[in-house]
Parts: C-alpha cells; sequence; structure tokens
C-alpha cells in the first residue's frame, strides 16, 4: 500500500524514514522501499534546485535551519547540517540499500548510513565510511562491494529513479499510498498517514 522513494543524502528523508518506519509498525501497512539517486531526478525534472543552493534566500535558509532542528528535536534524532560534505556522492550507498533488500537486510543498513552521514559527519561517498557501516550492520564488506558492482543492482537504482520521475515525483523522499496518489516530503506524514486509513475504509 506505501511506495516510498529515498535517497540516504536528504536530512528531510531521514526524518521520514525514521516516521514512516514507525507509522509502518503502527498500522501494520505493507511498505515498498524503493531506493534512488535524488541527482538524478533534479537533473531531469527539477534543476531549479542547484540555483536554489547557489543563490539562498538568507531568511529562508534560516527559518529551514531551524525547522530542521526543530523536526530532529521532534523526532528524537541528531541531524548535523550542513554536514562537511554537501552535496554528498551516495550512489554506493543506495546501490547497497538495492543488494540488501533480498537479504532483508536493507532498513538496517538504510538507517545505519542515514546516521553515519548526518548524524557522526562521514562521507558515505568513501569506501572505508561504507566497510565501517557494513561491519557494524553485520555485513560483510567484500561481498558488498562485489554485490553493487553487479549490473542487475545499477540497473534497479536506474530504474527506480526512472520511475518515480514518471510517476511525478520531483524529489526525495516521494510516498505513494495505494498506487497513484503522491505525497513528498517528512512533513506530509499526517496526510499519509490519513490516506493509509481512508483506503482501508474503502476496501
Amino acid at each position: 500500500m506505501l511506495e516510498v522513494f529515498f535517497d540516504c543524502s536528504s536530512p528531510w528523508t531521514y526524518l521520514a524514514f525514521e516516521n514512516l518506519k514507525a507509522l509502518q509498525k503502527e498500522l501494520q501497512v505493507e511498505t515498498a522501499w524503493k531506493p534512488i539517486l535524488v541527482g538524478g531526478i533534479f537533473n531531469t525534472v527539477n534543476p531549479s534546485v542547484y540555483a536554489q543552493r547557489e543563490t539562498p534566500v538568507p531568511a529562508k535558509a534560516r527559518y529551514m535551519g531551524k525547522d530542521l532542528r526543530d523536526w530532529a528535536r521532534f523526532t528524537g534524532l541528531t541531524i548535523k547540517f550542513p554536514p562537511s560534505v554537501f552535496p554528498v556522492n551516495s550512489v554506493k550507498a543506495m546501490r547497497g540499500c538495492i543488494w540488501l533488500e533480498p537479504q532483508g537486510r536493507m532498513l538496517d543498513f538504510a538507517t545505519a548510513v542515514f546516521e553515519a552521514y548526518w548524524s557522526h559527519d562521514q562521507d558515505i561517498s568513501k569506501d572505508e565510511v561504507l566497510k565501517t557501516v557494513c561491519e557494524k550492520s553485520g555485513i560483510d564488506p567484500d561481498a558488498f562491494f562485489e554485490g553493487i558492482a553487479q549490473a542487475q543492482v545499477k540497473d534497479q537504482l536506474r530504474l527506480n529513479t526512472e520511475e518515480v520521475i514518471a510517476r511525478g515525483g520531483f524529489g526525495s523522499p516521494t510516498i505513494f499510498v495505494g498506487g497513484n496518489d503522491m505525497y513528498f516530503g517528512n512533513d506530509r506524514l499526517p496526510l499519509i498517514r490519513d490516506a493509509v486509513l481512508r483506503v482501508r475504509a474503502q476496501a
């Protein structure tokens, strides 16, 4: 019933990821987690993001920082923004999520990646950082790096990104309820919860 398109390079996605896991547990809702590359989305349908980063509106930027701190406190997370490397190349981390999904280990790994980048300011584009994340998550690093080099893993990440674009997505996180009902961003969680309950009531 829920489809969650996500990239670990976004702080708002970290918030939504944790809040959606709680919602999934609360409502026992079937959820498909779909790793993407948000940079691929921006390049294709939302390039204005880059201009906003280059020439931010000072008052809006200050408020965004406050908003992020407020949400992090409310959710119980530590988010250091901006991290030392931002934006970050999350390709290998997101390929790792793809590779680990059939093993039932994607959520634990993604959680560790979010924590490494947003809570501990570690550059998740670096192999040594991902190696440490793997070790802490009980994943064989050698198998991990071999796995993310597979063509089918690379292809699936690209296909996921193309899929969310084709369905109207323009960033991360993008969430669909019941097929075509799209929501964007962490602050849409109350609406997503309501949508899930409405779909159930109509079933």
